[in-house]
């Protein structure tokens, strides 16, 4: 089948552009973006994503605002989709000068929590370490992604107040990623039912006055590593290359009896032998695991099918009560603000704190799938 995309000369198969390399049901295209304001008030995140091989686009905006959570989310079938102007129900993502501004929408609706919001990068976005894991002979991931940081401009609604982005007070992050990962409804488990799931995930993308930096770290219950990056990255005026460190580590703290980090030192290495301590204090936290597809909710996963045409919905959770603190589970998305001193100084920079534990993990005493945090055990800070 023919789109529009093919009139550009953008081609990496011989087939329509609507194919795409692997016939893997699995495959992905997503936009993700966040922004919050440094007083911690109000988060939002918006994502955006096309699951070619499922035949489905989804999208949702979830915003976090005195404890209360709300998304809308909505899905329909791909086809006839301008993948150049990608939306579905009142969501949709414009790309007004690629890899620097876009524009992100969710239209007046019946619940009255809209964005029109423009997104500009503060510097060039960095091309992450390919993520790859195989079990059992099967790649269950394999992506690309993109990270940027930078701020916005235009107007978030929601629970009745009317927020003013700008640039110098909402900050964010952002990431395009695309290939392989777990979507749609769920599939048998097969030969992995019989080893224990097991997930240590901490991503750290923060913005400084004067430059960015990128720390993320997978690893697995005994602390070997998956996946691992640390960088510093300048805008494109300085003319200076990303700086690379070594030996990303982490000593993270937790609500007791529970999986959420309250805090954490997110250490690593210089090239001169200067080891860089960052201190990250969780201001607002979206559990983005709820409502919005990245979770196992069983009505609504990303690229599940909802039906061929838009299904556009609203879900609702109070944080502040015991019910709603009860439902909280898996990865957490938190605006934070992050500090560290170097030869230059003292820096203070907001970003995203995002963390998902899920099963045994060695360092922090984790022996079960979701035992809370019982204290400090015998290890140390990951190498």
């Amino acid at each position: 089948m023919l789109t529009n995309l093919d009139d550009y000369p953008i081609h990496q198969l011989p087939e329509p552009m609507q194919h795409v390399g692997t016939t893997d049901r699995n495959f992905y295209d997503r936009y993700y973006f966040n922004g919050f304001d440094k007083s911690g008030e109000c988060m939002f995140i918006l994502g955006l994503g096309v699951y070619p091989n499922l035949g489905v686009i989804d999208s949702f905006l979830a915003v976090m605002h005195k404890g209360q959570y709300n998304v809308v989310r909505a899905s329909r079938e791909l086809e006839g989709v301008d993948r150049l102007h990608p939306s579905v129900g009142p969501l949709s993502v414009e790309v007004i000068e690629g890899l620097k501004r876009l524009r992100v929408v969710c239209e007046p609706n019946e619940w009255g929590i809209t964005i029109d919001a423009t997104w500009t990068g503060a510097h060039a976005p960095f091309e992450e370490p390919r993520h790859y894991i195989r079990e059992n002979g099967r790649a269950i991931f394999d992506t690309t992604r993109l990270a940027q940081l930078g701020g916005w401009d235009g107007e978030l609604t929601v629970d009745g107040k009317t927020f003013s982005l700008t640039e110098a007070t909402w900050w964010g992050s952002r990431d395009r990623s695309w290939g392989i990962r777990p979507i749609g409804e769920s599939e048998p488990q097969g030969i992995r039912a019989k080893n224990p799931f097991s997930w240590f995930w901490v991503y750290a993308p923060i913005r400084f006055e004067d430059h960015s930096m990128v720390v993320m770290i997978q690893e697995r219950q005994d602390g070997s590593r998956v996946l691992e990056e640390a960088v510093r990255l300048w805008p494109a005026e300085t003319g200076r290359e990303p700086e690379f460190f070594h030996s990303p580590r982490h000593a993270l703290e937790f609500t007791p009896g529970t999986r959420f980090s309250t805090g954490a030192h997110l250490m690593m290495d210089a090239a001169d032998g200067t080891t860089i301590d960052i201190t990250a204090e969780p201001l607002i936290p979206i559990h983005i695991g709820i409502g919005t597809g990245y979770g196992y909710d069983a009505d609504w996963r990303h690229g599940m099918w909802q039906g061929a045409e838009p299904v556009v919905q609203h879900f609702h959770l109070d944080t502040n009560t015991a019910e709603g603190k009860a439902r909280l589970f898996g990865i957490v998305d938190a605006g934070a603000r992050f500090t560290y001193t170097d030869d230059r100084g003292t820096h203070v920079g907001y970003g995203l704190y995002e963390t998902m534990i899920i099963g045994p993990h060695k360092q922090y005493g984790f022996v079960d799938m979701l035992d809370g945090y019982a204290g400090p055990s015998t290890g140390n800070a990951t190498q």
